[in-house]
């Protein structure tokens, strides 16, 4: 994993404190192969409780700007209109 333990700290905390504590992330993608270089940190979190468009907005500009690199964010949540999942990309 191309992550230092700071840069994981960072991607844990900020989720858990945009999407909800309940939020679970994991890394996917190119960074998860120590032998590529560079690349964007591709991130895929589930959550317990419905995530709102600009929570999602503001969890992505935050890991950018923390991480200075390029974040993708693929998120499973509850809906808000009931128990099924909706996926936002």
């Amino acid at each position: 994993m191309r992550l230092n333990p700071a840069q994981i700290d960072t991607i844990k905390s900020t989720a858990q404190t945009v999407l909800g504590a309940g939020a679970q992330v994991t890394l996917f993608g190119s960074r998860v192969d120590d032998d590529k270089k560079g690349g964007d940190v591709d991130l895929y979190v589930e959550t317990t409780q419905p995530v709102e468009l600009m929570q999602k907005i503001r969890c992505k500009v935050s890991l950018q700007d923390q991480l200075d690199l390029p974040v993708d964010l693929l998120l499973e949540a509850p809906s808000n209109h009931g128990d099924h999942h909706a996926n936002c990309y």
